[in-house]
C-alpha cells in the first residue's frame, strides 16, 4: 500500500503508551487498533520513542496478523540514551539498528514509511538520509519520511533520496508549515502528515481544566497549558463550536475537517484511545465547510491570537521548522 492510498484520517498510536499520563493496558491497546481496522483506518504511525518501545510492540502484538490492512510508519533518530533519556542519535548505524528492532517490535519484515524522528544536527543529513536510502534498497522501508523539519532541509535531504511525507504539528493552532512546508512538499510531491491535528485535545473543547491533567502529562510542560495561558486560549474556540453546532458534528470532527481541506496533500493522524473518537474522527472526511466558515476559524484560531508557544525553550531546540517572527 502506498501513502496516497490511505485514507485521510490515519491513527496516530502514540498516546496508547507514552505521553499524555497513564498508558493504556495492552488489552485496551488492542482492542481500539483492532477496531480501528474494523472501522476502515489503514494508516498506523508510531516510532521507537513511544513507549522506548512499547508502542512499536503493541502494534505487532495487536494487528500484525492484519499486516495487509495497514499502512505501517515508524520512526528512528529520537532515541533513549544509555540512563533513558531523550536523546537524537542520526549516525547511520544507530539508524539501521534502530529499524531493525522496530521490525522485530512490529512482527513484520517491512515497514512502509519510515522518518527520521529529528534531524540530529551532530550528523551530517546526508548521511542520516543515506542510511535510510539504504534500507529502501534492503528492501526493510518503502519510503522515506522526515519529521519537524524546515523546507530547506527537506530540500536538502530530497535531494538524496526522495521523500514521501513530511510530518509536522499542524492544526488551528500550529501554523508554521504554512510558512514553507507545505509549498515545499506540493512541490516536491511529498504528504505532509499532520500530528496533534486536535491541539493535543485543545480543540475538542472537551478540555476545560488544565489543572487535571496528571503530573506526567507532557502538556503540563507545555506553555499553552499553562493555566493562565489556557483559560485565554479557550475564549478563541467559540466560533468552533458554533460551527460544529450547525453541522451537528463534534468540534474534533470541525477541526479535523478544517485541516484536510486546508491542501489535498494533508493527511491527519489524530490518537485516541476512546472508541467514541475514534469513530469520530473518522467521520471528519465527511465534514465539508464553506469556504466562509473555513475562512473564519482560520481568522479565529491562529498562531498571533493563541497564548503561549508549543514547546518550551529546551523541547524546542531540536526542531527544525521555520518559526513566524
Amino acid at each position: 500500500m502506498k501513502l496516497n492510498q490511505t485514507r485521510p484520517i490515519g491513527l496516530g498510536c502514540m498516546n496508547l503508551s507514552h505521553a499524555y499520563g497513564e498508558p493504556s493496558s495492552p488489552e485496551q491497546a488492542s482492542k481500539i487498533l483492532n477496531l480501528a481496522l474494523d472501522l476502515g483506518y489503514n494508516h498506523f504511525d508510531t516510532a521507537a520513542f513511544y513507549g522506548l518501545g512499547v508502542n512499536e510492540q503493541l502494534i505487532g502484538n495487536a494487528v500484525a496478523h492484519r499486516r495487509n490492512e495497514y499502512f505501517l510508519a515508524s520512526k528512528c533518530v529520537l532515541v533513549p540514551d544509555e540512563n533513558g533519556k531523550r536523546s537524537l542519535d542520526g549516525r547511520p548505524e544507530r539508524i539501521r539498528q534502530t529499524c531493525e528492532e522496530a521490525l522485530k517490535r512490529l512482527k513484520t519484515d517491512f515497514i512502509d514509511l519510515y522518518y527520521l524522528h529529528r534531524y540530529d544536527k551532530k550528523v551530517p543529513l546526508e548521511d542520516s538520509v543515506g542510511a535510510m536510502a539504504d534500507l529502501v534498497a534492503a528492501g526493510k522501508i518503502g519510503a522515506i519520511g522526515l519529521s519537524e523539519v524546515s523546507a530547506s532541509t527537506l530540500r536538502r535531504a530530497h535531494a538524496v533520496h526522495p521523500v514521501s511525507a513530511v510530518q509536522t504539528e499542524y492544526s488551528l493552532w500550529t501554523r508554521n508549515a504554512d510558512i514553507a512546508v507545505i509549498d515545499a512538499c506540493a512541490e516536491l510531491g511529498a504528504a505532509v502528515v499532520a500530528f496533534s491535528p486536535l491541539g493535543r485535545g485543545y480543540l475538542t473543547g472537551a478540555l476545560t481544566d488544565v489543572t487535571s491533567l496528571g503530573p506526567e502529562d507532557i502538556r503540563r510542560r507545555m506553555p499553552r497549558f499553562s493555566e493562565e495561558n489556557y483559560a485565554k486560549n479557550l475564549l478563541l474556540l467559540e466560533p468552533l463550536k458554533q460551527i460544529a453546532n450547525n453541522h451537528n458534528v463534534s468540534m474534533a470532527e470541525v477541526a479535523l475537517a478544517w485541516v484536510l481541506q486546508r491542501a489535498k496533500h494533508i493527511i491527519a493522524i489524530p490518537g485516541t484511545s476512546s472508541e467514541t473518537h475514534l469513530k469520530a474522527n473518522l467521520n471528519a472526511q465527511s465534514v465539508s465547510l464553506s469556504d466562509s466558515e473555513w475562512q473564519l476559524l482560520h481568522q479565529a484560531i491562529n498562531d498571533e491570537k493563541v497564548h503561549g508557544p508549543r514547546y518550551s525553550q529546551a523541547a524546542q531546540s531540536d526542531v527544525d521548522t521555520e518559526q513566524f517572527a
